[in-house]
């Protein structure tokens, strides 16, 4: 395993939308029943650069260079958003992780936990109180360590 250095982590800018993207495939591929489909990448691609380009916009993503070949290793996204507020948080401002994904070969060098902890600072900032995430089983004791929880959550999906 190769030795931890310190990770640099900085927020993605609009010129990183292609290896937002990229990354974000990586983990949509280790995903069971996935769709290795990368058509939508044009379509989707404009509007990343766009959501990139607003500087106190809800969504964020943090990145960790790859100097040695040009481009990302490591990607963390999330937005926070408002819910009504209730006993447990009156102020309902919510942050919500996705996107995390790290090259294969760059992997247990701690670029997505240095990440998630960029993301989980910038969450702070803007008052949430709550951050939730979906995890994959091999990613779940990264999260785990850092304080999350399983919740039994009865999650209803439409698609639209």
């Amino acid at each position: 395993m190769p030795a931890m250095t310190r990770v640099r982590v900085r927020r993605a800018v609009p010129g990183d939308a292609e290896e937002v993207l990229r990354l974000r495939q990586v983990m949509i591929d280790s995903l069971a029943r996935s769709s290795p489909a990368t058509d939508w990448h044009a379509d989707a691609l404009p509007v990343l650069r766009a959501k990139l380009a607003e500087p106190d916009g809800p969504f964020v993503a943090f990145v960790v260079d790859r100097p040695e070949r040009g481009g990302l290793s490591a990607l963390v996204a999330g937005t926070i958003e408002y819910r009504i507020g209730g006993a447990h948080d009156p102020h309902g401002t919510d942050g919500y992780v996705f996107s995390v994904a790290t090259d294969p070969d760059a992997r247990r060098r701690g670029h997505a936990r240095a990440c998630m902890e960029a993301l989980l600072d910038w969450f702070r900032e803007r008052g949430a109180r709550r951050v939730r995430l979906t995890a994959s089983a091999q990613a779940e004791p990264l999260y785990a360590s850092m304080g999350f929880t399983r919740r039994p959550d009865p999650l209803l999906e439409l698609r639209l």
